[in-house]
């Protein structure tokens, strides 16, 4: 493109001081000779340049003027009656009347300022925001910032925690408006949080290439990370706890995700999650809580993986931990099971997943346990290689323990076996993908069988394997069953529905006519006692 500078002779003569640049439109573009469209335009990029700009526009307003027709017949004394007409005039109008408040001191600026202007910036009318917080740089570079913490999730983040045409961080130069659009301004885990920033430092022509290749972008990147944390521990510390609550419910989510994404921050990550456990109730539990009620001599963090608190509570595996005082951490999200993987260690006490094989406790010896279990294998060896054989393709092993309290069995994986939570996550992304879920996790994920020898369920088999033949159905339905109830209990899906209900009710049938049997019996029995006849002597 090219211009031309020339002395302008034609037009108007300009009423004092000034400059008058004439503008030539080709015909695609006459849309920006509207003032609606220079006015979006204006509010959009200009919306807080210093100097003043104005907009020539038709404006139209209304006024009250006494109505002829309806006076005419006005007796005296009577008020005149009035009348609304629109008045249109043509003039210029300010534009630009919001005020950086960034530019300002923060002892400057009240709450109810911070609060404005969070609401018109980002067209948030009905929303608080949590917290908020007013900074500059100075030193290798400048810029000033103001950044928000939402009281709602935006409207934009409900259908895509990540969505791309969401505005979050918006950038200035010199208080020209750039782009809100930036990905590295921020980590995505940020991507809730809410601001300007304003630099002195860059070009008004930057783009996405060059802020990428400068060093401006890395130091601003770390500051809002720094500032967004410490607005997080601002809320977190405040004495209103439901505020905390509300920002959890909210976006601990995207702590999560920075959990797993951000390395340089995760130590300042983790202490911000909150987690439900057995022994919080409907509230919310932090990892230093936790470590804050261990027993003595524990060494170790346990949790376990679910849909939901529910089935969580329902877990033979936590059953295990619970039932030795031992508090569970309740995790109810596919996103906590990537997450948890992130975070091995709290403190110096390791994470243990209880529904994993081989759970070891601090008050156990290792070697006693291994003999204890070794030991009771021996002693219920026939009706565990009846399961191993009944259930062949089902489990990967089946292994007596002493370890359940209330349940017969459960149903717990190997070391690198993922939870039934995250099985049904990944069938469902492969499925979404356009793959199969049938058999799409192989022998991989095959769970061991943990049995309870001294439950009565377990023993009434123990009985039939040692009294019926290989070939009995009841002992086999009676395996299967088992089997079925504790891969519902741990948190599985039942594979074959009707086979189950099948299985139900033919156990029903049998105790059924089990009953009709021993009722029968029982009225024989009664028929053919002899009657005692008392008779009284006179």
């Amino acid at each position: 493109s090219s211009y031309t500078i020339s002395e302008e002779t034609t037009g108007a003569p300009i009423d004092g001081s000034g400059t008058r640049l004439v503008l030539h439109l080709r015909d695609d573009a006459l849309e920006y000779l509207e003032p609606a469209k220079l006015e979006e335009l204006l509010q959009h990029y200009s919306e807080f340049v210093e100097f003043p700009i104005s907009v020539w526009k038709e404006t139209t307003e209304y006024k009250q003027v006494p109505d002829e027709e309806a006076d005419a017949d006005l007796e005296e004394g009577e008020e005149p009656k009035m009348k609304t007409v629109p008045e249109t005039k043509e003039g210029y109008e300010l534009m630009n009347t919001n005020k950086p408040i960034w530019l300002r001191s923060p002892s400057d600026v009240t709450e109810e300022e911070y609060k404005d202007f969070y609401q018109s910036a980002f067209r948030a009318s009905y929303d608080e925001p949590l917290a908020h917080t007013h900074f500059s740089l100075e030193g290798q570079i400048e810029c000033k910032s103001i950044l928000y913490i939402p009281g709602m999730l935006p409207f934009e983040l409900s259908k895509d925690m990540f969505d791309e045409d969401a505005s979050n961080i918006r950038l200035y130069v010199k208080r020209v408006f750039i782009n809100d659009k930036f990905e590295d301004i921020v980590p995505r885990w940020l991507k809730f949080v809410r601001g300007v920033v304003d630099s002195q430092d860059l070009p008004l022509n930057v783009s996405r290439e060059i802020l990428q290749k400068s060093k401006v972008l890395s130091i601003i990147n770390k500051r809002l990370v720094r500032k967004s944390l410490d607005m997080i521990r601002e809320i977190e510390s405040d004495e209103d706890e439901s505020k905390y609550i509300m920002f959890w419910n909210n976006f601990g989510k995207y702590l999560k995700v920075g959990v797993i994404e951000d390395r340089r921050n995760k130590d300042d990550i983790v202490p911000l999650l909150r987690f439900l456990s057995s022994q919080s109730g409907e509230e919310y539990t932090s990892l230093e809580q936790y470590v804050e009620g261990m027993k003595e001599n524990q060494k170790q963090i346990y949790y376990v993986t679910a849909d939901g608190k529910e089935k969580a509570q329902m877990s033979p595996a936590a059953e295990k931990v619970r039932s030795r005082g031992y508090e569970v951490l309740y995790l109810t999200e596919p996103l906590d099971e990537i997450m948890i993987e992130s975070v091995t260690e709290y403190k110096e006490f390791k994470l243990v997943d209880v529904s994993k094989e081989g759970l070891e406790f601090d008050d156990e010896d290792k070697e006693e346990r291994k003999k204890k279990e070794e030991e009771l294998n021996e002693d219920h060896k026939s009706v565990k290689e009846y399961l191993e054989t009944a259930l062949a393709g089902k489990v990967q092993k089946v292994k007596m323990t002493d370890l359940l309290a209330d349940s017969p069995a459960a149903l717990v994986q190997s070391a690198y076996g993922m939870s039934p939570t995250m099985q049904r996550y990944m069938k469902a992304q492969n499925v979404a993908s356009g793959g199969s879920d049938a058999g799409m996790m192989g022998s991989f994920n095959q769970a061991v069988l943990e049995v309870n020898p001294s439950h009565p369920i377990v023993r009434d088999l123990e009985h039939m394997v040692k009294t019926q033949s290989e070939e009995s159905d009841e002992a086999k339905n009676f395996a299967v069953l088992l089997y079925d109830v504790a891969a519902l209990t741990s948190g599985y899906e039942i594979e074959d529905s009707g086979d189950f209900a099948q299985r139900i009710l033919s156990m029903m049938t049998s105790k059924a006519k089990v009953d009709v049997r021993d009722a029968e019996v029982e009225a024989a029995n009664e028929a053919q006692e002899p009657v005692e006849d008392n008779h009284e002597n006179v």
